[in-house]
């Protein structure tokens, strides 16, 4: 069995156990009796889609919902080698952000940016020393990227990323913003999104990639909604690059929901896996991550669809079946609940397959609910492997 791996920042802690699982699984696999040794071994892709939705009850109470696509390898993600050399040649260099996120940093707004982030140099003496020095590796890159992207972005300002609370409460490496970080900012006219999505879509995303559907569809018609944002990042690793084109919209104020319905922030009535991975079983590179944060303690209550079995490896609950389509909640129950939805051997799942509910609210509430009604939900991140067997809790058929 062949595994190729990728795994998104937030989730590297995993990688050891993910290995651990697709050979544990790999191994079953050879030893299913003759009725079902048709059954492929689990692989790993370069390639991950992920649909991403965050409710905020603790912060922002606010909602949001994101796709995104990600690879190491850049004939799936297309970036010229010129410009992965350049940034190779400055160790300081930590990732390139393009973004159209409103307010990218402190004083810019109603503006497209370009991020050249850096590592704090300790020998720079002084805020102006930092910003001269940042501001020098920046100018030594733009014009390359506004080349690239066919953009036309101008310096405006170096930015001191001083608060790392976000990335500590989503568990996030910090890579993009967070104490440490300074960014050489450019800015630009600000384009719609679904312009923005679909021309840096065409860029880097090869034909056969986009033909094959799946969450990057999902993606280009959530594109238009009207609070919107297209960001792709170049994020620097040992060996390697990851890049990630990320789809988000937010909706305010929408977080104080008790009955979770995934797909209705994704503005779709089913989510459907890639074709690209259509001529191997890959169940762990097309991922729904749903993450709620809340400021009292809450519980999953009832799950309309399936539970996955898992087993617990060095504290994290592991499934035991990639070929089942179903849920992994771990933690189920406390400040943050986070859920992971896995098709197994499936290709897509209906809205009403993903609805649970928290606390003491119904599934059966759900039929009473208007139309004009948003519920909540978060789907996170990324190429991951581990879903939490929920016991106790009550399932529906």
């Amino acid at each position: 069995m062949v595994v190729t791996l990728i795994i998104s920042l937030e989730n590297e802690h995993l990688v050891y156990k993910i290995i651990v699982l697709i050979t544990v699984i790999g191994f079953s696999f050879y030893n299913i009796s003759d009725a079902t040794a048709q059954v492929q071994s689990p692989q790993l892709s370069t390639f991950q889609e992920t649909a991403q939705i965050l409710i905020d009850k603790q912060i922002s109470n606010n909602v949001t919902a994101s796709i995104t696509l990600q690879s190491t390898s850049n004939q799936e993600i297309r970036i010229p080698s010129e410009l992965e050399q350049q940034i190779r040649e400055n160790e300081r260099i930590i990732a390139i952000v393009l973004t159209s996120e409103n307010q990218c940093v402190l004083g810019v707004l109603d503006e497209s940016c370009i991020m050249i982030n850096v590592l704090r140099d300790p020998s720079d003496k002084g805020i102006i020393e930092i910003q001269d020095n940042t501001r020098e590796i920046g100018d030594s890159l733009i014009d390359t990227i506004n080349e690239v992207f066919d953009t036309n972005a101008e310096f405006h300002s170096v930015y001191l990323h001083q608060s790392a609370f976000t990335n500590q409460a989503l568990e996030t490496s910090g890579v993009i913003s967070g104490r440490g970080t300074v960014s050489a900012v450019y800015t630009m006219p600000l384009e719609d999104t679904e312009t923005m999505y679909s021309k840096i879509s065409a860029m880097l995303i090869p034909q056969i990639i986009r033909d094959s559907g799946g969450f990057y569809e999902t993606a280009k018609n959530l594109s238009s909604e009207p609070k919107s944002a297209v960001t792709f990042s170049m994020i620097t690793r040992e060996n390697s690059f990851l890049y990630q084109l990320k789809l988000s919209v937010s909706y305010s104020n929408a977080a104080n929901i008790e009955i979770i319905s995934p797909l209705e922030f994704l503005k779709t009535d089913s989510l459907h896996r890639s074709n690209y991975f259509a001529n191997g079983f890959y169940p762990l590179n097309s991922i729904l991550h749903v993450v709620i944060l809340s400021p009292e303690s809450t519980n999953v209550n009832e799950v309309k669809g399936n539970i996955i079995p898992t087993e617990v490896i060095d504290g994290e609950k592991i499934p035991t079946d990639l070929s089942m389509s179903g849920w992994v909640f771990d933690p189920e129950s406390g400040n943050k609940i986070d859920g992971r939805y896995l098709f197994g051997q499936e290709f897509s799942v209906s809205k009403n397959e993903l609805v649970f509910t928290l606390g003491s609210a119904s599934i059966d509430q759900v039929l009473e609910l208007d139309e004009s009604i948003i519920v909540l939900i978060i789907v996170i991140a990324s190429g991951a492997a581990a879903i939490f067997f929920l016991k106790g809790f009550k399932k529906k058929g």
